[in-house]
């Protein structure tokens, strides 16, 4: 028997840089190298779209994400190649942001 896709994702104008799968939930979260990170059903309906923060500006304001993760309780905290950490519900709410200097992997 070959593999089959169970669903093909679409939405993404640039290359996926980072992905998570919460399957208590039955979303894909994926981001892409050139913009914002989109929450897809396991059926591949896209349901939301996470935009960061807008206060950024000049070169800072395109957010790069680097790691995605999600909850079963619905959270999903997103790390930005500029160090920026956000942390978005489910409903694509942005709940909380933090910065940091360090490396993260």
């Amino acid at each position: 028997d070959f593999a089959t896709p169970r669903a093909v994702l679409t939405g993404h104008d640039y290359e996926i840089t980072c992905a998570a799968i919460c399957a208590e939930l039955g979303l894909v979260i994926s981001g892409s190298k050139e913009g914002p990170c989109l929450i897809h059903s396991m059926n591949g309906d896209l349901l939301r779209t996470l935009e960061g923060p807008g206060r950024l500006q000049g070169p800072e304001s395109c957010l790069r994400p680097k790691l995605i993760q999600a909850s079963r309780e619905g959270h999903c905290v997103i790390y930005y190649e500029n160090g920026l950490f956000c942390v978005f519900s489910v409903n694509g709410r942005l709940q909380a942001t933090m910065e940091t200097e360090d490396k993260i992997r």
